[in-house]
């Protein structure tokens, strides 16, 4: 049982900056990546950043220069700065971790989400 508790989301607004935080807990050995993806109504979920256990980063075209994930493998959690934040970035964001076991078998995890919400 992995459980990803996100915390950070609210209201800001236009131009304004805001930062996620989330917490794996529960059993298991190593998460191979942590991120964040984000979801609108109507809309398929979608990767905003990811970083791998090594330190590798993948951030969506949105994201590049204005948001920045962090991850501290000893601790579990995985963090996202965004900076210059505008309506568009409004959505539901999800953290979401993992691993593979020596097998090659992909398990993936999900947060309950938290909302952003950028509005004046």
């Amino acid at each position: 049982q992995v459980n990803l508790v996100e915390s950070g989301g609210g209201l800001v607004q236009p131009g304004g900056s805001r930062r996620l935080f989330c917490q794996a807990s529960g059993t298991f050995f190593k998460f191979d990546a942590m991120g964040w993806y984000r979801q609108t109504p109507g809309n398929q979920r979608e990767l905003v950043a990811l970083i791998t256990e090594g330190g590798r980063k993948t951030y969506s075209e949105s994201a590049k220069g204005r948001f920045t994930i962090s991850g501290d493998n000893a601790k579990n959690t995985v963090s996202l700065q965004m900076n210059s934040l505008n309506v568009e970035d409004t959505a539901v964001y999800y953290c979401y971790a993992e691993s593979t076991d020596y097998y090659d078998h992909l398990s993936e995890y999900w947060g309950q989400g938290t909302q952003v919400t950028v509005s004046s």
